[in-house]
C-alpha cells in the first residue's frame, strides 16, 4: 500500500501529465490553424502519449489499492506567437515534468517505497527521451530560423514521427 505522501504526490503527477496532454492538444490545434499538418499530427500524438503516461500512474495506484480521484486539469495556454514559441513552451513543460518525476523518485526513496521507486524508473528514462527529442527539434529550428521552406521540411519530418502508434502502457511496464 502506498503511503499518504506518495499517494498524494502521484495524484499531483497525474494532474501534471494531464496538463501536459492538454498543452500538446492546444499546440496541435494551433499548428492545424497555421497550416502545419505534420506538426499538428505530431502534437496530437504527443497529447495521446501524455494521456497514456497519466493512465499508467492511475493504473499503478489502483494496483496498489491507493485512492484515485480524477483531478481537475489546469487549462493550457492556447496563445502562441510562433512555431518556435510552441517548442519553447513544450521544452519548459517537459522540464517541469522531469523535475516532478525526480522529486517523486526522491520521495519514494525517503518513504522506503521501493515498488514506487522501481515503477518511476520508466518515467525517468521516458523524460530523458522526451527532452532530447524537443531539444533536437529546437536545434533544427535554430538552424532553420524563420525560413518557410525549412519549416515546411521540418513539418514533413514531424509527420513521419507522428505516424508511429502510441501503445497504451500498463503499470507493469
Amino acid at each position: 500500500m502506498l503511503s499518504p505522501k506518495v499517494s498524494a504526490a502521484l495524484a499531483e503527477q497525474v494532474a501534471l501529465e494531464g496538463h501536459a496532454s492538454a498543452q500538446y492538444l492546444a499546440i496541435a490545434c494551433w499548428m492545424t490553424q497555421q497550416g502545419f499538418s505534420g506538426s499538428s499530427a505530431f502534437f496530437f500524438r504527443q497529447s495521446d502519449e501524455e494521456r497514456m503516461h497519466m493512465l499508467k500512474i492511475i493504473h499503478y495506484m489502483l494496483d496498489q489499492d491507493a485512492p484515485v480521484a480524477v483531478p481537475a486539469i489546469e487549462k493550457p495556454s492556447g496563445e502562441f506567437q510562433s512555431y518556435h514559441d510552441c517548442f519553447q513552451s513544450v521544452l519548459a513543460s517537459e522540464q517541469r515534468v522531469t523535475r516532478s518525476i525526480h522529486e517523486l523518485v526522491g520521495l519514494a526513496m525517503e518513504e522506503k517505497d521501493y515498488a514506487t521507486h522501481h515503477f518511476l524508473q520508466w518515467y525517468v528514462g521516458e523524460q530523458i527521451e522526451e527532452e532530447k527529442q524537443v531539444k533536437d527539434i529546437m536545434d533544427k529550428l535554430r538552424i532553420i530560423g524563420s525560413d518557410g521552406s525549412g519549416l515546411y521540411l521540418l513539418d514533413r519530418e514531424l509527420a513521419t514521427l507522428a505516424a508511429a502508434p502510441v501503445a497504451p502502457p500498463t503499470a507493469a511496464e
